[in-house]
């Protein structure tokens, strides 16, 4: 069975981390599988980038300047939205034509606009997407946040300027989408079992067959190892308890920076030893930018990609936290769980389903700090460490394995072929 994986990014994004984990999962369990993505980043063969560089490049600004124009030249929310426009079609590359199945990742910012996505279904190839946010689902957004209209029809965005209106980019995008999914059978797939209720409530997946199955995870790169080895190999300090923070960029709101700095604020208010035994470790894009809002030591690390130092970031922690307001089902946390670091977040998203609250980790109530807070004192504090630790690695390796993913979604491939062959 030959699968073709097409993502943006090889490397970039939480999405795309997963996709390259899949394709390792798959190849290593009888498929034989490739990756298509907008640019190659490694000299792995199983990953393709488009030739003709200059043409993806000018799909990602053509579709953006639309947007761009459509928020009245405003820079917010220039990457809330995407539209699939313009894109590629892949529909004539080698790789595509020796595929028997098609699997769609995280296909935005001009990799394949809605048309292209249209000339893959007509080619008669199952068509599989995972989805690893809300897009496939809405009319033009990533995160509804707490919007309700995908259930019935998008528009009046309120990503657009003055709330959009009834007929607005949304509503305009939605019914192309509608369009499009009516063309031909494609079976959705989500990480988290709470994306998987969002999708079954939207309004253009209703019929559609939607799976859920967790990210796959390497548990033989992502393991415990000595702490203090990996403090020393970062120049961190031996002599406190660290709490990791992980972000691309973590100036971004969504990723709840703030709450982590007012949860370090009331730390000390309540334990005061905390100042003088306890750091932060930042570790992403502007990193520099937020030491001094912290009542505590920070260190940044800034932004890395080399697998071994992410790792060693780990396994330097004592408590990983993660104060996303929106999430699916976080690589993060299942990285930190694999290195034996107890993990805290809000009750949000799929993190609740990764987090067992009390049992290797606590799940503390959406946006508060004060149970933010009382999460990490719990982990910090708490004479079972150790314990919440050995949970943590026994929850991955049950869980989100290699193999027991892959398997899931060959399953997925073959009841896919099946369908289309009875189709046809």
């Amino acid at each position: 069975m030959r699968i073709l994986i097409v993502n943006t990014s090889e490397r970039s994004g939480g999405a795309a981390v997963a996709a390259g984990r899949l394709l390792e999962a798959l190849n290593n369990n009888g498929a034989k599988a490739k990756m298509l993505v907008r640019e190659k980043e490694t000299a792995s063969l199983s990953v393709v980038g488009l030739k003709h560089s200059w043409r993806p490049q000018w799909h990602f600004l053509w579709e953006r300047w639309g947007i761009f124009l459509r928020l009245h030249f405003r820079r917010k929310h220039l990457f809330d939205i995407d539209t699939a426009s313009t894109g590629n079609d892949i529909t004539r590359l080698p790789e595509f034509r020796e595929a028997d199945v098609i699997h769609l990742h995280w296909i935005n910012q001009g990799m394949l606009s809605l048309k292209t996505i249209g000339k893959i279904l007509d080619s008669g190839k199952p068509v599989v997407w995972t989805m690893h946010d809300s897009w496939p689902a809405t009319g033009i957004c990533h995160l509804p946040m707490g919007c309700q209209r995908f259930k019935q029809k998008c528009g009046r965005c309120r990503y657009l300027p003055g709330n959009g209106s009834a007929t607005d980019l949304s509503a305009k995008t939605w019914t192309k989408k509608k369009e499009l999914y009516e063309r031909g059978d494609v079976t959705f797939v989500t990480c988290s079992r709470w994306l998987a209720d969002e999708a079954r409530r939207s309004g253009l997946l209703k019929g559609k067959t939607i799976y859920n199955i967790p990210n796959p995870i390497d548990t033989r790169a992502f393991r415990p190892t000595d702490k203090s080895e990996a403090r020393q190999r970062l120049a961190l300090p031996q002599d406190r308890r660290l709490m990791l923070f992980v972000s691309q960029r973590v100036t971004n709101e969504n990723k709840g920076m703030s709450y982590l700095v007012e949860a370090c604020k009331k730390l000390v208010e309540q334990r005061p030893e905390t100042a003088s035994d306890t750091a932060v470790v930042i570790l992403g894009g502007h990193a520099e930018e937020l030491e001094t809002r912290f009542s505590l030591p920070v260190y940044p690390l800034g932004y890395i990609n080399d697998p071994a130092t992410i790792v060693d970031a780990y396994n330097a922690a004592d408590v990983f936290v993660m104060p996303s307001l929106s999430e699916n089902l976080p690589n993060t946390i299942m990285e930190a769980m694999a290195c034996g670091v107890p993990c805290v977040g809000f009750n949000v998203g799929g993190i609740p389903e990764e987090i067992d609250h009390l049992r290797n980790g606590y799940v503390a109530r959406y946006r508060d700090a004060d149970d933010l807070a009382q999460g990490i004192s719990h982990v910090l504090y708490n004479a079972g460490y150790d314990e919440l630790s050995r949970q943590a690695v026994a929850k991955v390796h049950a869980a989100y394995s290699q193999q027991s993913v892959a398997l899931r979604y060959i399953d997925i491939y073959t009841e896919a072929l099946a369908r289309q062959n009875y189709l046809l």
